[in-house]
């Protein structure tokens, strides 16, 4: 929010995709988890002279793309945006009042909103999709919007709130069974560690030929399953179906083509339709596998407070007083 003179940063928000995922169809969390303090230090530099520059009077919201230290501006929007919502309920700052009163005259010093909010627990944002209504359309993302709706899990980590989230989206994930993977082979180095993770919290592993070849080099077991091009069994798809699979790890290869993407695509279909935790990137794949390590801890039993409660324990009530 800027008032033409100050700016004030609500939260940076990290997506747990790579650059490439639409916004909206994104997995977010605040506070970030895994950008280093510098980078932040140059996000909110290049926040507060962008939002300055364009003399902005209310909310702008930003996107950046980082690579390795390097921090680039995809788009300013000097407007409200749907994540106004989100991070008002996860930072308990009411930004919309703020900022229409910033729109009309008023400054973040009349406001008493000056300070950043510095919240003691995790909010994460998961998407709600329509796959199950619409037969047509693949589950995998990309640079298109599918979602049509979303949800915040909150907690005092990461882990849980990720759990939290994916399972009000309808995603929920297991904490036991089998796991099918079938990952793209740049993929399958960074894919190990969680997969690792899910075999030692004793998860029976399923892959296609070339993924499971190179988890068992790795020295996991692992069974064999094929696609249904290759014609052979057990085929993955009616594993799928038999309900034999509890969750799959899935990120589609740019080259495939033919049967092979026809492949993909109806496996995804059939996830869907059975309503089976589905995982088509590597980054969702590794906070997943914290969450079910977490959801296990905690036996399924998520604490439950209210947020004016996670507010209050945050001490951001003051601010939020005086915007009234």
């Amino acid at each position: 929010m800027c008032d033409g003179k100050d700016v004030l940063i609500g939260a940076i928000m990290e997506h747990v995709e790579e650059a490439g995922v639409h916004s909206g169809d994104s997995t977010t969390v605040i506070p970030t988890q895994n950008i280093p303090p510098d980078v932040l230090h140059t996000l909110a530099d290049h926040t507060r002279k962008i939002a300055l520059a364009l003399g902005t009077r209310g909310l702008i919201n930003i996107q950046f793309a980082v690579q390795g230290r390097t921090v680039y501006v995809l788009e300013a929007n000097p407007r409200s945006s749907r994540t106004v919502p989100y991070v008002a309920k996860a930072t308990g700052i009411p930004l919309a009042k703020i900022a229409a009163k910033l729109a009309v005259g008023k400054t973040l010093q009349q406001l008493g909103a000056v300070a950043p909010p510095r919240i003691r627990h995790v909010a994460v944002k998961a998407p709600v999709f329509p796959f199950l209504k619409l037969p047509g359309v693949d589950a995998v993302l990309g640079p298109e919007m599918k979602s049509t709706g979303e949800v915040m899990g909150i907690a005092a980590d990461y882990p849980t709130a990720y759990a939290k989230a994916m399972e009000a989206a309808g995603n929920k994930l297991p904490t036991q069974g089998t796991v099918f993977v079938s990952v793209a082979r740049p993929d399958r180095s960074r894919i190990l560690a969680a997969v690792q993770q899910l075999a030692s919290l004793g998860f029976e592993l399923v892959a296609t030929e070339g993924t499971a070849a190179d988890l068992r080099a790795a020295g996991l077991t692992v069974t064999t399953v094929y696609k249904l091009s290759d014609r052979k069994s057990p085929d993955a798809i009616d594993l799928i179906r038999q309900g034999k699979v509890s969750l799959i790890i899935n990120t589609p290869s740019e080259l495939m083509e033919g049967p092979q993407k026809r492949d993909g695509f109806q496996m995804r279909r059939v996830a869907v339709e059975g309503q089976v935790p589905f995982l088509a990137t590597v980054e969702a794949a590794q906070v997943a596998v914290q969450a079910i390590a977490a959801k296990r801890r905690l036996d399924g039993k998520f604490d439950v407070r209210s947020l004016q409660e996670y507010a209050a324990a945050s001490a951001v009530a003051p601010v939020a007083a005086k915007a009234v």
